[in-house]
């Protein structure tokens, strides 16, 4: 643990490090270079999620010693099956001091380093070692901690809404494959018995502000931006922490919603419609939304699925609004009909 590193493998991992866009991967590159520069017993990364009145560790990336693979919590994981905050109280110190420290375990000492950015929640850098590391090992490890933190806001600034905070147009595209991916691969699964896994379907939402132009022709661009700010935080505490949330410009908002049966998607949809519904917003009083969404399919693009939920968008709006509306739904109801060779539909 006393060897010096050698600059020009640092500088590896640090190119290794800057050159991804995906924060998981990025997350991941950041465990094995500690790895690969400190030769810890192991490094992992933990992230707070959910409501802040119930918070659960979640595995962002881990890696041992005799690992080749850094192992992470599923996007499946329900947060209920996660470690409350309070099994590890060191960690919970370190994210709310916001500073290093390090304690004696079994068979050596934890070392703990807070990670985050402007706008993403703490997490905790977590360096397993036979002996303390050393004043040269913590200033590599705070040095390369900067640089990945710095890396962490240009990251934001270019994949998040100024606004809201919540995720951009142009990031969707991509993670839209990738949970479609994770949705096939999860709904391809055998259970335990030989049954077929239909549990893991994800789900595309639009959502719309309903009356929107009224509130900025009535009170001003300034109070309709306060409440777009609003409306992404009520999205916040409406969905999981592993569903990824969309301003896709102006008062239209999208939703990633990751695995569940059909009537989990509608109870979370009509969470946030409901928590929408029941805010009193400063100045302007009680708005609503429209809401549609759509399951993600196999071979699904993007432009199809979202195309699928912005007309039940659309049918929600022609109809008295505040309401959620299921794609399927109107299809079952003879409201839709879609040419499934080009999935083209027309509203009658």
């Amino acid at each position: 643990m006393t060897c010096p590193v050698a600059m020009p493998e640092v500088v590896d991992h640090l190119a290794e490090l800057t050159g991804f866009r995906d924060r998981d991967v990025v997350d991941v590159t950041l465990v094995s270079a500690f790895r690969d520069l400190l030769q810890p017993e192991s490094v992992a990364i933990y992230r707070p999620v959910g409501d802040p009145e119930a918070q659960r560790w979640l595995t962002r990336a881990r890696l041992r010693a005799h690992e080749t693979t850094p192992a992470a919590d599923s996007v499946w994981t329900e947060l209920e099956d996660l470690p409350p905050l309070a099994t590890m109280p060191n960690h919970q110190r370190c994210l709310r001091e916001q500073a290093p420290l390090s304690f004696k375990s079994a068979g050596g000492v934890v070392s703990l380093f807070p990670l985050g950015s402007e706008r993403e929640v703490g997490a905790v850098l977590d360096i397993r070692t036979r002996e303390l590391l050393s004043d040269e090992q913590r200033r590599l490890v705070c040095s390369i901690l900067r640089v990945y933190r710095n890396f962490q806001g240009l990251l934001d600034y270019s994949e998040r809404d100024t606004l809201t905070g919540l995720l951009n147009r142009k990031t969707f595209d991509g993670a839209f494959l990738d949970v479609a991916a994770q949705s096939a691969a999860a709904a391809a699964a055998i259970e335990p018995g030989g049954t077929t896994c239909l549990t893991r379907a994800s789900w595309l939402g639009v959502i719309d502000i309903d009356r929107f132009k009224a509130v900025n022709d009535t009170h001003g661009h300034l109070i309709g931006d306060e409440v777009l700010l609003l409306i992404g935080r009520l999205m916040r505490s409406s969905f999981r922490y592993q569903d990824q949330l969309y301003r896709f410009g102006g008062e239209e908002f999208v939703v990633l919603l990751r695995g569940g049966e059909l009537e989990n998607a509608r109870t979370a949809f009509e969470r946030l419609r409901g928590n929408v519904a029941g805010y009193v917003f400063p100045r302007v009083g009680h708005i609503t939304i429209s809401v549609g969404f759509t399951p993600i399919r196999p071979g699904d693009s993007p432009a199809g699925a979202f195309e699928r939920a912005d007309k039940a968008v659309y049918h929600a709006k022609q109809n008295n609004r505040d309401q959620v509306v299921y794609h399927g739904d109107l299809l079952e109801r003879g409201l839709l009909i879609e040419e499934s060779h080009t999935g083209a539909m027309e509203l009658f």
